[in-house]
C-alpha cells in the first residue's frame, strides 16, 4: 500500500488532471490525499471580495462530493487567493505543501506542469518541488506533473518552459466512468465544448492519450523525479 498526495492549484485540477489515475490508485489499494491550494471562483470577479465566501463554500462542497466519488481518502484546504498565488509569498505556498508531506508521508506526489499558463499552476510547481526537496529521511519517491485542460495546452509561448510533453501514460479505461462522474459533481466550473474544461474535451484528451501508448483511454504525465533506495 502507498500513500499518494495530490497538490492542485484550484477545485477541479485534481480530477481533471489525475482523476481516473486516483480512482485507479485506490482500487489497487492506496491511500489518496488532495491538497487544495487556491480558494477557487474568487478571481472571477473585479475584486477578491467581490465574490461572497458562500460561492467559496458551494465550490468546496463540490470538491468534496467529487472526493467521495473519485475515492481520495481526505481533502484539505489551504484557501490561497485564487489566480493570485505571485502576491503571496512563495515560501507560504511552501510551508503549506511542507506541512502536509510531513503530515501524511507520501510516497508518490502529482502536480500540476510548471509550464502551465495559469500562475496558480506555476506557484503550485514550484512550491511542490521544494517542499518535497530530497533532505535526510525524505519520504517522496516519485514526483509526477499532470496537465489541466484549458492551462496546459494553452501556453502557446515554449520560450521560457517546453510544452507538456508526457513520458508516462496510466491506464484509465476501466476509471473513466468514474472521473466523468466525479467531473459533473463541479456544476460551476464545466463548459460547453469547444472549450476544453468540459466532458468532450475530457473524453477528447483521454483517448488521445491512451492512443499515444497503445490504450483505449489513459492519463499522461511527465516524471519530475524517481528515487530508488538501496
Amino acid at each position: 500500500m502507498k500513500t499518494v498526495l495530490v497538490v492542485a492549484a484550484h477545485p477541479d485540477d485534481e480530477i481533471l488532471g489525475v482523476g481516473g489515475t486516483v480512482a485507479r490508485h485506490v482500487a489497487e489499494g492506496d491511500v489518496v490525499y488532495a491538497l487544495i491550494l487556491g480558494e477557487g471562483q474568487t478571481s472571477r470577479g473585479t475584486h477578491r471580495e467581490d465574490v461572497g465566501r458562500g460561492v467559496v463554500d458551494e465550490l468546496h462542497c463540490n470538491t468534496l462530493e467529487s472526493a467521495h466519488v473519485i475515492g481520495f481518502q481526505k481533502v484539505f484546504f489551504a484557501d490561497f487567493p485564487d489566480n493570485r498565488f505571485d502576491d503571496v509569498d512563495l515560501l507560504d505556498i511552501v510551508k503549506a505543501v511542507e506541512q502536509k508531506v510531513q503530515e501524511l508521508q507520501p510516497q508518490v506526489v502529482y502536480t500540476h506542469y510548471s509550464g502551465d499558463l495559469n500562475v496558480d499552476h506555476q506557484y503550485t510547481a514550484r512550491a511542490v518541488l521544494t517542499a518535497t526537496r530530497p533532505i535526510g529521511n525524505y519520504c517522496v519517491e516519485e514526483i509526477y506533473a499532470f496537465e489541466t485542460l484549458s492551462s496546459s495546452e494553452w501556453n502557446f509561448d515554449h520560450s521560457a518552459q517546453p510544452a507538456f510533453s508526457p513520458n508516462v501514460f496510466v491506464d484509465i479505461t476501466d476509471y473513466y466512468a468514474q472521473k466523468e462522474q466525479a467531473m459533473n459533481c463541479y456544476v460551476s466550473e464545466l463548459c460547453t465544448f469547444p472549450h476544453p474544461r468540459s466532458l468532450t474535451g475530457m473524453d477528447v484528451l483521454s483517448r488521445t492519450r491512451g492512443m499515444a501508448a497503445g490504450m483505449e483511454r489513459a492519463e499522461a504525465f511527465m516524471l519530475i523525479r524517481k528515487t530508488l533506495r538501496k
